[in-house]
Protein backbone atom coordinates (compact mmCIF):
# COMPACT_ATOMS: atom_id res chain seq x y z
CA UNK A 1 0.00 0.00 0.00
CA UNK A 2 2.76 2.12 -0.45
CA UNK A 3 3.26 2.49 -4.24
CA UNK A 4 6.52 1.29 -5.23
CA UNK A 5 6.74 -0.94 -2.38
CA UNK A 6 4.96 -3.14 -4.02
CA UNK A 7 7.04 -3.90 -6.38
CA UNK A 8 8.04 -7.47 -5.22
CA UNK A 9 4.61 -8.61 -5.63
CA UNK A 10 4.12 -7.70 -9.15
CA UNK A 11 7.96 -9.31 -10.04
CA UNK A 12 6.67 -12.49 -8.30
CA UNK A 13 3.07 -12.54 -10.14
CA UNK A 14 5.99 -12.22 -13.25
CA UNK A 15 8.05 -14.94 -12.48
CA UNK A 16 4.96 -17.04 -11.29
CA UNK A 17 3.84 -17.06 -15.65
CA UNK A 18 7.51 -18.53 -16.49
CA UNK A 19 7.82 -21.07 -13.63
CA UNK A 20 4.51 -23.20 -13.59
CA UNK A 21 6.30 -26.45 -12.07
CA UNK A 22 7.72 -27.72 -8.85
CA UNK A 23 11.53 -26.21 -9.05
CA UNK A 24 10.63 -22.79 -7.77
CA UNK A 25 8.27 -21.44 -5.13
CA UNK A 26 7.48 -18.22 -4.97
CA UNK A 27 6.69 -16.92 -1.17
CA UNK A 28 5.00 -13.66 -0.70
CA UNK A 29 5.48 -12.48 2.69
CA UNK A 30 4.34 -9.17 4.02
CA UNK A 31 7.63 -8.78 5.78
CA UNK A 32 10.72 -10.50 6.29
CA UNK A 33 10.73 -12.81 9.78
CA UNK A 34 12.40 -15.47 11.30
CA UNK A 35 9.97 -18.21 9.92
CA UNK A 36 11.64 -18.16 6.31
CA UNK A 37 14.85 -19.19 7.59
CA UNK A 38 13.09 -23.02 7.30
CA UNK A 39 11.72 -22.46 3.67
CA UNK A 40 15.19 -21.13 3.12
CA UNK A 41 17.08 -23.61 4.39
CA UNK A 42 14.89 -26.16 1.84
CA UNK A 43 16.24 -23.89 -1.60
CA UNK A 44 19.68 -24.07 -3.61
CA UNK A 45 18.83 -20.65 -3.90
CA UNK A 46 16.94 -17.46 -2.35
CA UNK A 47 16.52 -14.25 -4.04
CA UNK A 48 15.00 -10.95 -1.82
CA UNK A 49 12.91 -8.56 -4.03
CA UNK A 50 11.98 -5.51 -2.71
CA UNK A 51 12.00 -1.99 -3.40
CA UNK A 52 15.45 0.07 -2.10
CA UNK A 53 15.04 3.94 -1.10
CA UNK A 54 18.51 4.40 -1.45
CA UNK A 55 20.64 6.13 -3.87
CA UNK A 56 20.59 5.96 -7.04
CA UNK A 57 18.34 6.38 -10.29
CA UNK A 58 14.56 5.61 -9.72
CA UNK A 59 13.87 1.89 -11.86
CA UNK A 60 17.25 1.16 -11.32
CA UNK A 61 17.99 -2.59 -11.11
CA UNK A 62 20.53 -3.91 -8.13
CA UNK A 63 21.59 -7.45 -7.94
CA UNK A 64 23.82 -8.26 -5.21
CA UNK A 65 25.01 -11.57 -3.89
CA UNK A 66 24.54 -11.80 -0.31
CA UNK A 67 27.81 -12.51 1.86
CA UNK A 68 28.22 -14.42 4.85
CA UNK A 69 29.94 -12.37 7.20
CA UNK A 70 28.19 -13.25 9.90
CA UNK A 71 28.26 -10.01 11.92
CA UNK A 72 25.55 -9.35 9.27
CA UNK A 73 23.77 -12.23 10.02
CA UNK A 74 22.96 -11.64 13.23
CA UNK A 75 18.57 -11.04 13.82
CA UNK A 76 17.84 -7.89 15.09
CA UNK A 77 17.00 -8.02 19.26
CA UNK A 78 13.51 -6.28 18.85
CA UNK A 79 11.50 -5.65 15.99
CA UNK A 80 9.18 -8.10 13.35
CA UNK A 81 11.05 -7.32 9.90
CA UNK A 82 15.10 -8.92 9.52
CA UNK A 83 17.05 -8.27 7.00
CA UNK A 84 17.52 -10.71 4.07
CA UNK A 85 21.14 -11.79 5.60
CA UNK A 86 19.54 -12.11 8.63
CA UNK A 87 17.17 -15.44 7.20
CA UNK A 88 19.92 -16.59 5.95
CA UNK A 89 21.64 -16.93 9.09
CA UNK A 90 19.00 -18.32 10.57
CA UNK A 91 19.20 -21.28 7.99
CA UNK A 92 22.73 -21.64 8.58
CA UNK A 93 22.56 -21.73 12.44
CA UNK A 94 18.96 -23.58 13.03
CA UNK A 95 19.14 -25.89 10.08
CA UNK A 96 23.17 -26.64 8.89
CA UNK A 97 21.77 -24.75 5.03
CA UNK A 98 24.07 -22.37 3.29
CA UNK A 99 22.09 -21.90 0.09
CA UNK A 100 23.03 -18.99 -2.55
CA UNK A 101 20.78 -16.28 -1.69
CA UNK A 102 20.66 -12.74 -3.62
CA UNK A 103 19.26 -9.20 -2.99
CA UNK A 104 17.22 -8.12 -5.74
CA UNK A 105 16.05 -4.34 -5.54
CA UNK A 106 14.49 -1.41 -7.80
CA UNK A 107 14.97 2.16 -6.87
CA UNK A 108 11.89 3.24 -6.21
CA UNK A 109 10.39 6.56 -6.98
CA UNK A 110 6.90 6.82 -4.92
CA UNK A 111 6.61 5.52 -1.17
CA UNK A 112 3.75 7.16 -1.04
CA UNK A 113 0.23 5.70 -0.04
CA UNK A 114 -1.22 4.03 -2.73
CA UNK A 115 -1.36 0.82 -5.06
CA UNK A 116 0.05 2.10 -8.14
CA UNK A 117 3.48 1.83 -8.88
CA UNK A 118 5.12 4.69 -10.30
CA UNK A 119 5.82 4.48 -14.11
CA UNK A 120 9.36 3.76 -14.11
CA UNK A 121 9.37 1.56 -11.83
CA UNK A 122 6.91 -0.28 -13.28
CA UNK A 123 8.86 -0.61 -16.46
CA UNK A 124 11.36 -2.23 -14.76
CA UNK A 125 9.26 -4.93 -13.40
CA UNK A 126 9.86 -7.49 -16.38
CA UNK A 127 13.37 -6.45 -16.59
CA UNK A 128 13.63 -7.35 -12.94
CA UNK A 129 11.98 -10.56 -14.08
CA UNK A 130 14.12 -11.75 -16.95
CA UNK A 131 17.24 -11.24 -14.64
CA UNK A 132 15.85 -13.03 -11.77
CA UNK A 133 14.64 -15.78 -14.34
CA UNK A 134 18.54 -15.91 -16.07
CA UNK A 135 19.42 -16.47 -12.21
CA UNK A 136 17.12 -18.90 -11.96
CA UNK A 137 18.11 -20.63 -14.87
CA UNK A 138 21.89 -20.81 -14.37
CA UNK A 139 21.24 -22.64 -11.02
CA UNK A 140 19.22 -25.17 -12.24
CA UNK A 141 21.71 -25.72 -15.04
CA UNK A 142 24.29 -25.85 -12.78
CA UNK A 143 22.60 -28.70 -11.01
CA UNK A 144 21.73 -30.66 -13.58
CA UNK A 145 25.45 -30.58 -14.78
CA UNK A 146 26.16 -31.53 -11.60
CA UNK A 147 23.39 -34.17 -11.78
CA UNK A 148 24.32 -35.76 -15.02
Amino acid sequence: MRSDDGVALRVADGLEEKFSGGDVEIVRPQQLGPELAEAASRSRLVIFVDAAAQSGEPGEIQIQELSASSSEMRVPAFGHAIPPVAVMGLARQLYGASPKAYSATIIGKNFEHGELLSSVVNAAVPLMAERIRELIAVELADEANLSG
